[in-house]
């Protein structure tokens, strides 16, 4: 029952908006006001501050991360189907922030953190995937984009020798999608660039 909770506990921790904050500390620009207007790690690395964007990539993956941490510490017998939804519920916090007047940022970083504690080596290999594209193509939209068109199906290929867990593959059909939906006007810039 007390389990339950973790969901909405998870969504306030995604919720933080460490853009905004540590945008604040170093005395830089709000995010939302320049650049692509995200508050996210690529958009503050626009700022020129490099340890900014650094600080804040970190804190949207840890804020990930914690989320599915701190609920599998409190309760470590929890359901995947719990689990799932606490991943989900703090990527909607990153996406949908209260303290934003429910906007927010595109989901790269928070994501990378809530699979980093669900699965080491999936992240790892979307991680690489991430890295790869954006080497061969110095355009991070377009590496977000690939790596979660591509999640789902590695997902399933790296565990369907052993067993996969449904709830959690659930999980990251939503969160995929909810990045590519987030990265709409993006892509829309990337076709029109390609045509």
């Amino acid at each position: 029952m007390y389990e339950y909770l973790a969901i909405p506990i998870a969504y306030f921790i995604g919720s933080i908006p460490f853009a905004i904050v540590v945008s604040k500390l170093f005395g830089l620009k709000d995010p939302r006001q320049y650049g692509s207007g995200n508050p996210g790690a690529t958009n503050v690395l626009r700022s020129g501050n490099k340890v900014a964007a650094a600080l804040t990539f970190i804190g949207d993956a840890a804020k990930g991360a914690i989320a599915i941490l701190l609920t599998l510490e409190i309760f470590p017998h929890i359901s995947a189907t719990i689990i799932a939804l606490v991943a989900v519920a703090a990527f909607l916090g990153h996406l949908f922030s209260p303290f934003l007047n429910f906007e927010g940022g595109k989901g790269v970083a928070t994501s990378f953190g809530i699979f980093l504690a669900l699965d080491l080596n999936f992240a790892l290999i979307l991680l690489s995937i991430w890295i790869l594209v954006v080497v061969l193509f110095r355009v991070s939209a377009l590496a977000a984009v690939i790596t979660a068109l591509a999640a789902p199906f590695i997902y399933l290929f790296i565990h369907m020798s052993s067993y996969i867990v449904w709830p959690i593959f659930a999980a990251i059909l939503v969160m995929a999608s909810l990045l590519l939906y987030k990265h709409k006007s993006n892509i829309d810039k990337l076709i029109n660039k390609k045509n």
